[in-house]
């Protein structure tokens, strides 16, 4: 196995680069243990309505949380810390100095990254909650997927009448976001797979007519095409074109996952056509979520680029 040999001036630059970072730890570090919140008060007192809303948000009904002897689900111990879109007064001066001292290096952007919590004890409605908080720790300089940063952890202590009732970590990352790869070119329409038993088919695409299969033995029309009458097994057939219009018969809307070359959201629905028979296609001339079970369509050619056309079918607005 050989190994590469670093340029001197690139081992510098890195050096450099790592001393820097270092150096800038160390001012971050410094942070640790200062205090976030200092006698913070909850705005409200453990209630029902808000653990009721709770509740019927996470679709939660143990009914631990109802009745005369109910305590608050455990998970809300942040919910009664919040301080809603007027803040708190309390927070201290040394978290705002650590953010700007963030910020002025260049990690201006902040996403959540996960929370711990411990419970001693369960709040019940009536009790006054009080709090603080501490920077727990800022973390060595990392690099992700969304850009290079620093974890910060702050430890929140909460509560009831001086008595420890839980605590909450809450850690963020605040980093300079990577910078986006370059545009890939549009990814391309799938190719329909064309074979002996569906070339017919794809012929009369091109011509811009819908084929549709029919026995020569017992008349039975048969979409999506096969090699054989599945009525009485006649290898015989031909064709009939179809007149184009259709009725949504099913459908769905694709929201995820996102496959290349498709935009979602759009419908994909099970056309039922005039002659009987169903197939699958996009419904195009209406939005979406306005396509529904009934729907009239007709039949139109789409242009996907220079090699492909498909059958698609148009929505009636009206």
């Amino acid at each position: 196995m050989t190994a590469r040999a670093m340029k001197p001036g690139a081992a510098t630059d890195a050096a450099g680069a790592a001393d820097d970072a270092d150096r800038f730890h160390a001012l971050l570090a410094a942070f640790e243990g200062r205090p976030a919140a200092t006698d913070g008060r909850a705005k409200d007192v453990v209630n029902e309505p808000m653990i009721r809303h709770w509740c019927e948000a996470m679709g939660d009904a143990n009914p631990a949380y109802t009745g005369p002897d109910a305590i608050a689900p455990p998970t809300m111990l942040q919910a009664w810390t919040m301080g809603g879109l007027s803040g708190h007064a309390d927070r201290s001066s040394s978290y705002d100095e650590l953010f700007a001292l963030l910020d002025g290096a260049g990690f201006t952007s902040v996403v959540a990254t996960d929370c711990e919590q411990e419970y001693l004890r369960p709040l019940r409605p009536g009790d006054a909650i009080t709090f603080d908080a501490v920077i727990e720790s800022v973390s060595p300089r990392k690099t992700t997927k969304l850009g290079t940063g620093h974890f910060v952890t702050t430890r929140m202590d909460v509560r009831v009448d001086g008595e420890l009732a839980g605590t909450h970590r809450f850690r963020i990352l605040k980093y300079a976001p990577a910078a986006r790869p370059e545009a890939k070119p549009a990814a391309q329409r799938p190719r329909p797979v064309i074979n002996r038993d569906n070339q017919g088919f794809w012929d009369g695409v091109r011509d811009h007519k819908l084929l549709i299969q029919r026995c020569t033995s017992c008349a039975t029309l048969r979409f999506p095409w096969l090699p054989g009458c599945n009525a009485c097994a006649s290898p015989d057939w031909d064709t009939v074109e179809a007149s184009g219009a259709g009725t949504v018969f099913s459908y769905v809307v694709m929201h995820h996952p996102a496959f290349p070359a498709f935009s979602p959201p759009y419908a994909v629905a099970l056309v039922e056509l005039a002659e009987g028979v169903r197939m699958i296609s996009n419904i195009t001339g209406v939005p979406y979520d306005e396509v529904r079970i009934g729907l009239p369509v007709q039949l139109e050619f789409l242009r996907v680029d220079d090699a492909l056309e498909l059958p698609v079918f148009r929505g009636s607005e009206g």
